[in-house]
Formats: C-alpha cells, sequence, structure tokens
C-alpha cells in the first residue's frame, strides 16, 4: 500500500529484529521467535511462540512462503501476476477461470462495494495508477485523462460465476487494485498457515495489518498501540509510546486490526494537501488527514474495511460499521480538520470493549 495503507500501529510484545530471536526465558514450554521479511512490497513481521526454533524456522519459512504465493496472484505492481493476466485477457463474452484465492477476495471485494456505495471499489485501478503519475509529478492529472479513467471504474462491471469459479470483465481497459486487501488476506493465510505446523500463539504484521492467534503463554491477549494522530511529525521517533495521552492500547486475540490513512504519505498540489489514498469516486486523493483502525474477525475483513470506512470519513464509516452484521467488528476513526489541524475521534458503540485500561 505506494501502498494504499499506512503502519501506524505498533505491537507493544514485539521489538523490531531482521533475524530470529529466543532471548526469553521458556514459559509453559514456549519460547518467543521473531522474523522479519519484505513481502508484498513492505515488512512483514511474525512472532510466534515455539518449543524450540527448528519448529519456529520451518513454520515460518512455510508462512512467508505462502505470502509470496499470494503475492504472485495479487500484485498490481508484477505484470505477471494472476490480476494482472486477468485484466489482460478477461473482455466483455469472456469469462477467465481464476485461482480460489483471487475469486474469495473479488467476492468479498464486492459484497463491501456494495454495502459502501462504491467507497470500496477494486476496479480503481486506472485511477491509481493515474494518481501516481500526478503525485510523483505534483501536479494534478489531466482533466481528459481523468474523465477517462473514471469511465473505468465501476465495481458493478465485475461479472462473477460462482459454479465455474470465473470472472468476467464487462468493459474493456479495467484494472484490478487490491491494494486494500490483499494484505490482510495474506496476513490470515500466514496464520492458518503457522496453526498447520503447530503454531497456534502467533501474531503477523504485514505493514499495518495485524492478525493474532491465541495470545502469549500466560497472557490473555496481545496489545496493539494506536498512534495518536494528532502527536504525528516528520519525526516519527518523537511519539511517545509510553506516554497513555499520545495512544489507545487494545487487547485481541484470535482477531485482527487494521489501520488506512495517510499521515506519512501524501503530497500538497497547488497549496492543497491530498492523500495516496484515491477516492474512486473523484479520482484524487483524499484531502482529510485521517486514521481509521478497524478491528475485526479477519485480516481481509479488516485491511478492507479500513480502506472502505477512510474513503467514506467518519459520519458514513462508522455507520457502515454500525449497521454492518459483522460479529466483533468495530472502528476507531481520527480526523483531523484542515484549518485549525484539530483531531476528533468517532468510535463505533462496541469499540470499548477491546480497550485495555
Amino acid at each position: 500500500m505506494s501502498t494504499r495503507l499506512v503502519l501506524i500501529l505498533y505491537c507493544v510484545v514485539t521489538v523490531s529484529s531482521a533475524a530470529p530471536t529466543s532471548a526469553e526465558e521458556q514459559v509453559d514450554g514456549l519460547r518467543r521467535f521473531i522474523f522479519e521479511r519484505v513481502e508484498m512490497g513492505v515488512q512483514v513481521r511474525m512472532s510466534v511462540y515455539a518449543s524450540e526454533s527448528g519448529v519456529a524456522n520451518k513454520a515460518i519459512e512455510a508462512a512467508y512462503a505462502r505470502v509470496h504465493e499470494l503475492n504472485g496472484i495479487f500484485s498490481d505492481y508484477d505484470s505477471s501476476s494472476e490480476v494482472r493476466r486477468l485484466c489482460e485477457t478477461s473482455r466483455p463474452g469472456r469469462p477467465v477461470r481464476v485461482s480460489r484465492e483471487l475469486f474469495q477476495v473479488l467476492k468479498s471485494s464486492l459484497q463491501l462495494s456494495r454495502d459502501s456505495d462504491g467507497a470500496f471499489d477494486v476496479t480503481v485501478g486506472p485511477l491509481t495508477k493515474l494518481w501516481r503519475r500526478a503525485s510523483r509529478r505534483e501536479l494534478l492529472p489531466d482533466p481528459v485523462l481523468l474523465a477517462e479513467a473514471k469511465n473505468l471504474v465501476n465495481y458493478r462491471l465485475i461479472r462473477l460465476n460462482a459454479e465455474s469459479e470465473t470472472v468476467e470483465l464487462l468493459l474493456s481497459g479495467m484494472r484490478i487494485d487490491l491494494g486494500g486487501i490483499a494484505k490482510g488476506f495474506a496476513a490470515d493465510e500466514a496464520i492458518s498457515t503457522l496453526a498447520k505446523h503447530g503454531i497456534t500463539r502467533a501474531l503477523v504484521d504485514a505493514s499495518g495489518d495485524i492478525v493474532a492467534s491465541d495470545p502469549p503463554p500466560g497472557a490473555d491477549h496481545w496489545v496493539i498501540a494506536i498512534e495518536s494522530l494528532s502527536q504525528r511529525t516528520a519525526d516519527k521517533n518523537k511519539v511517545d509510546l509510553d506516554n497513555p495521552n499520545d495512544i489507545v492500547k487494545l487487547k485481541i486475540r484470535n482477531q485482527a486490526v487494521a489501520t488506512s490513512g495517510d499521515a506519512y504519505q501524501s503530497v500538497v498540489i497547488a497549496g492543497r494537501r491530498y492523500s495516496h489514498i484515491v477516492d474512486p469516486r473523484t479520482g484524487l486523493g483524499l484531502g482529510q488527514r485521517s486514521s481509521v483502525t478497524v478491528i475485526a474477525p479477519s485480516g481481509m475483513l479488516a485491511d478492507s474495511l479500513a480502506s472502505a470506512v477512510c474513503v467514506s470519513g467518519p459520519d458514513a464509516g462508522t455507520l457502515l460499521i454500525e449497521q454492518s452484521d459483522r460479529p466483533d467488528t468495530e472502528s476507531y476513526i481520527m480526523s483531523a480538520r484542515e484549518e485549525s489541524g484539530q483531531v476528533s475521534v468517532m468510535r463505533s458503540s462496541g469499540f470499548e470493549k477491546f480497550l485495555l485500561k
């Protein structure tokens, strides 16, 4: 997510490490190991509890291999990825059979697109490509090119056939961008892969898309800290993570947390600040500085909902969370006023049950 999501979550129970470590004493016969590797264009950190390093290493290699495999399916940057091949080969009257993973992610994406009235739309690819170029040049997109790209964006023009697991793009030139959902799905799959190798106490952090299984031995939950939007500066080290006034701490187990926002990725064009996150309805980067955190049962749902809520805005976004029938799904939205920079906070009604007090 440049990526569509920004890392503003810190796993309080882990430390940064480029290699596995077993510095902690064993608790209940388990020891913590931490791994980091770049996959899907971001740092993916995995913290696991295992009886010995050999068990941890085998499970971790399988989990990273699974994430790497999924990148070959979902990547918008890799011209040989399955989703890119789909966009190049499918056209009206020509459905394409796709993998189980791509079909599942597209099915979930279209459901959220309907629920969010288009605030989340994986056909946004032509607009994100145009906005990336405009951001690099620090110029707004050409109005003609912007209009042409907007005409190619419409989630209703994706037709899925569940029986044959085929996808048909009903307009030539459409381009799918899974940047707002793929990393969450990959984190889910990493946790699932670890479990198949006997690792049931783990946390995967794919640059802000966090999925946790059972908590560490001797603990009731994992602790996740949300950095305060009002404390953000160009120097991230100035944020005092130990100051309770600066952060909100969450307790989760067998749950996912994802954050979408533009605190560190934005551009100023003609005196106005724009986010790297594109609004599918306008084709431009979002204008309001914000940070949206969503708690959900799965990484795929948390990731995609955080993106949808970010585009929808605080009021409509909170309503999207409140009106959904998804259990244990909550949101925490921080938004800054453009004139004063004052930050306002909006929480969904059930958010407080996840707060660490």
